[in-house]
């Protein structure tokens, strides 16, 4: 397959290979450090963010093999090296284009080098949902995060607010009350939906303060974030209005799949989350996969993630095996 003249002026020339990996989080690494091991000679592109979600989170402790915890940071840069180790090319850059009607496949990294592959591995994985409101983008950076780890030590021995329920938020509201001198979790629903040991470190902790039934309806401040409007029991008659006075607003709400620039080609269910067939990471496209947050609303653990990108490695294998009778 031949890009047409317009299209081959403007990116470098095509360079082919037998596994492209997009994405480098425990999906892409794992997926890479297996294809590696295979003398598939794989080629892994980070993304917009080296290392992926997980470098994000401060401690992780339920990954098998840390019985002493271990650093979102960390834990990937012994991904990376373990897969360098077996000869994985990892390099720097985004998917600006795809073209996946025919094979081999071709995808484009940063709008200048096209790769063109037999099989390829789908690991973007998802990023922060916002609440919508004009106010997030007005303080973006003023006070305004989706990631608590990254911005935290901002915050040292103020006041923050996070919103949201699950165990991402918990874990995000522990981590902020250990700089913080106080954590108000809003929970739009009447409970927390985190896992109950979760539950039990946030609600017992004295820096935490949760505000169940409401619902953030704008933020204030000059400058910066200085507060947040909140309404509590919103449509019954007990509602409520209350301004908070804030130094920083944390959002963990929930991820969007990252599978946007793929949708014309890939099926994706209703949320954008792209769908393997039953028990694997095949896609609806023979030789290519998918495997971590991508492809999965229901778990989003680095220890599922990292099953799914070995899945995918061995499929990968299998395929172009299959491909050589």
């Amino acid at each position: 397959m031949k890009h047409n003249t317009n299209n081959k002026s403007s990116l470098q020339d095509e360079e082919q290979v037998k596994c492209l990996i997009i994405g480098s989080g425990p999906a892409g690494y794992s997926s890479a450090i297996y294809t590696a091991r295979a003398s598939l000679s794989p080629i892994l592109y980070e993304g917009t963010q080296s290392g992926g979600q997980l470098t994000t989170t401060f401690e992780i402790e339920n990954f098998p093999g840390y019985p002493d915890a271990i650093t979102g940071i960390k834990m990937m840069e012994n991904f990376k090296k373990q897969a360098q180790k077996f000869g994985t090319d990892v390099r720097k850059g985004t998917v600006t284009a795809c073209d996946l009607s025919r094979q081999p496949y071709k995808v484009v990294i940063d709008n200048k080098q096209t790769i063109e592959t037999d099989t390829l591995v789908i690991c973007t994985g998802a990023t922060a949902k916002y609440l919508g409101l004009s106010d997030e983008q007005k303080y973006i950076g003023r006070g305004v995060s989706a990631c608590a780890v990254c911005d935290g030590f901002f915050y040292r021995k103020k006041i923050v607010a996070i919103v949201g329920g699950g165990d991402s938020a918990c874990e995000e509201a522990l981590y902020l009350a250990s700089i913080a001198n106080k954590v108000y979790l809003i929970v739009r629903k009447n409970h927390l939906r985190a896992s109950q040991i979760m539950q039990t470190r946030v609600l017992s902790n004295t820096k935490i303060e949760v505000y169940f039934n409401t619902n953030v309806i704008g933020l204030f401040g000059e400058e910066f974030v200085e507060g947040i409007h909140l309404i509590k029991y919103r449509g019954e008659a007990n509602e409520e209005k209350i301004d908070m006075t804030i130094d920083g607003f944390f959002l963990a709400i929930g991820r969007k799949p990252n599978s946007e620039i793929f949708r014309t080609y890939i099926s994706t269910d209703s949320n954008g989350y792209i769908k393997t067939q039953h028990g694997t990471t095949k896609t609806n496209l023979p030789g290519v996969f998918a495997a971590g947050d991508v492809s999965d609303p229901n778990y989003q653990q680095a220890i599922t993630a990292a099953g799914a990108g070995c899945m995918a490695a061995i499929e990968v294998e299998r395929y172009l095996n299959e491909m050589k009778h």
